[in-house]
């Protein structure tokens, strides 16, 4: 018993030297049941979420967490497919893409096509 607290006595200093990890962020996820509107507003009103410098050439806004896992794209209203709201979350090695088509679903199925192909682009 007195081996195992000499153990524990030693460990605890390890412990507290060990660089504490940040819990990631939890951004919502997306509910197309809410309006289009509705919803961009409470996703670019996170804290967490720095928006891209805005391209007046892309009808499109980014937005993205802190950490580089979690990002949204809204349609502006010149934008194929508008209104809409796409979510990538990147996990275990993955991108994975989910969306609101809130308008003209063939658009939208383009525009998820053109953010599906950002995921292989590279410089």
């Amino acid at each position: 018993m007195r081996r195992l607290s000499v153990l524990a006595l030693l460990f605890i200093p390890l412990c507290a030297c060990t660089p504490k990890t940040e819990a990631p962020v939890d951004l919502l996820g997306l509910d197309c049941a809410q309006p289009f509107e509705a919803q961009s507003a409470k996703l670019t009103a996170q804290p967490t979420l720095k928006p891209a410098p805005e391209d007046r050439a892309e009808p499109y806004r980014f937005y993205s967490s802190d950490d580089g896992r979690v990002s949204y794209l809204i349609t502006k209203p010149d934008a194929p497919g508008h209104p809409a709201i796409m979510m990538q979350r990147a996990a275990g090695g993955t991108v994975t893409t989910t969306g609101c088509p809130y308008g003209d679903r063939k658009a939208y199925d383009k525009l998820r096509a053109y953010l599906e192909g950002l995921k292989a682009w590279h410089r």
